[in-house]
């Protein structure tokens, strides 16, 4: 019997993405015929809040990092109470870390502009190619200048932030939030202006500020003029998925302080530090690492997106796949971030092939995408550290064919080595970027310093200690 139960867990777990596209969990989606003619779109759920909703297993997996979370919340008091007398629960942390919000606000709204200016200036080139179609020449030119216009507007979209956040640093979190969204809006952008372009030879009808304004704040980066919609808005669900977000974001400035504080907040405060003291930090940011990674994955990808998508009825909650499962790099870095990876495969990706082959297609992805994550990095921390782009852009790369072939043939130990390089990886990503913005806090000022050019590769020193020798652990005597 316990044999027959275990079997059908699994075979509910392993079909999860193939649920039909007419079902309705909660009683909240709408029928299949709505998009029946759009592969890319469909009525269905996030493969967590399938496994959550049906899995027991799950939900308890779920309860316990809820449960870490309230452990850690405990420790933050007891430490606040005996260490300084008052009550602080990483309330201090947060608000550094969104500090400057007004300048983060402003940023933002300047990019948002610039994303609605681009829909008259589509009206306007749609109006004028009108006009002009009979005439090639003028034609021609009214089409460079449009060209022209989308690509001042692009440049302004990305040059005015980077200039202000380059002139001035911002806060961690705000500066994350304003080079993402900056990215976001320059997504959204080149992917209507892509879908217009077959319009203007079809002589269709161009996209309604309606559409265009919807498509802007909706979870996705593909456009299409209508999306799989649901019936009503639970208004519940976008509440409990705000307050998860919240509650990830105390989470993570809790590990912070409870984890990484500790270990790197002086590091440079010393003109040398003992390797073995690196050695022992990196490591200890291993498990702290990977649960902030885990935890970030799903602040963003599952009840931030969620929220958003139950906010504007968008029925298609797919977001991510079993990432979790793969023994392949290439099927997770499919799965883990659908909403990118669509929009990568279908304005670089594919239209590379025809010209380029798939080799450099699949390199041209990957550069693109880890020059991206290194620009948010760079201007959230305020200094050039390419360790995220060694990492992603090159040994992730390289592991793509390493493990097309093993990851068929031995499934299990090709996951088992991949979650080992997320706890490592996570790990060294939790240690370097600290190192060096500690660094840059406490190390004295040189004339060397630069933006490009790490501080902790100089200061402080790393030097083996003193009178130190390796002991043989098998000799009895």
């Amino acid at each position: 019997m316990c044999e027959l139960t275990d079997a059908v867990n699994m075979e509910k777990t392993n079909n999860i993405r193939h649920r039909t596209r007419g079902a309705k969990p909660n009683g909240v989606l709408e029928p299949r015929n709505q998009t029946k003619q759009d592969p890319e779109f469909t009525n269905r759920e996030s493969p967590l809040t399938v496994l959550i909703q049906g899995s027991l297993h799950l939900r308890a997996i779920y309860h316990i990092f809820v449960v870490i979370l309230l452990i850690l919340l405990c420790d933050t008091v007891i430490y606040d109470l005996v260490e300084r007398g008052k009550i602080n629960i990483a309330i201090s942390t947060v608000a550094y870390g969104f500090g400057d919000i007004g300048r983060g606000a402003k940023l933002w709204l300047f990019e948002l502009s610039i994303a609605l200016v681009f829909y008259p200036g589509l009206v306007l080139y749609s109006a004028g190619a009108k006009i002009l179609k009979n005439n090639k020449g003028l034609s021609l030119i009214w089409k460079g200048l449009a060209i022209t216009g989308l690509a001042t507007l692009q440049t302004a979209l990305v040059a005015v932030p980077v200039w202000d956040l380059g002139r001035k640093h911002l806060a961690l979190a705000s500066g994350a939030t304003v080079t993402c969204e900056m990215f976001r809006f320059v997504m959204k952008i080149h992917a209507v202006t892509i879908a217009c372009a077959s319009r203007w030879r079809d002589r269709t009808a161009l996209p309604t500020f309606q559409h265009y304004f919807y498509f802007l704040f909706a979870p996705t980066l593909i456009y299409r003029d209508q999306y799989p919609r649901t019936k009503t808005i639970r208004w519940s669900a976008v509440i409990f998925n705000f307050i998860e977000v919240a509650a990830i974001i105390f989470y993570n400035s809790f590990l912070w302080e409870r984890f990484i504080l500790p270990y790197w907040s002086d590091y440079g405060k010393e003109t040398q530090v003992e390797a073995g003291t690196v050695v022992r930090g990196m490591f200890a940011c291993v498990l702290p690492g990977v649960i902030s990674f885990l935890c970030g994955f799903y602040c963003l990808m599952h009840a931030w997106l969620n929220a958003f998508a139950e906010m504007l009825k968008f029925g298609d909650r797919l977001f991510y796949e079993e990432w979790w499962t793969t023994s392949q790099f290439a099927k997770y870095y499919r799965a883990w971030n659908r909403v990118v990876h669509s929009w990568l495969r279908d304005h670089i990706y594919r239209p590379l092939i025809p010209r380029t082959g798939r080799v450099f297609a699949v390199f041209i992805v990957f550069f693109v995408s880890a020059a991206a994550h290194e620009v948010i990095l760079a201007l959230s921390f305020g200094f050039f550290y390419p360790v995220l782009m060694l990492q992603f852009g090159v040994l992730g790369l390289l592991l793509v064919p390493v493990t097309a072939a093993s990851g068929r043939r031995y499934p299990s130990f090709m996951n088992l080595l991949m979650w080992l390089s997320f706890f490592f990886g996570n790990g060294i990503l939790w240690s370097l970027y600290p190192m060096e913005y500690f660094a840059r806090k406490n190390c004295p000022p040189s004339e060397s310093d630069s933006f490009f050019v790490p501080k902790s590769w100089s200061c402080p020193e790393i030097v083996l200690k003193a009178n130190w020798t390796f002991h043989n652990p098998f000799q009895i005597i």
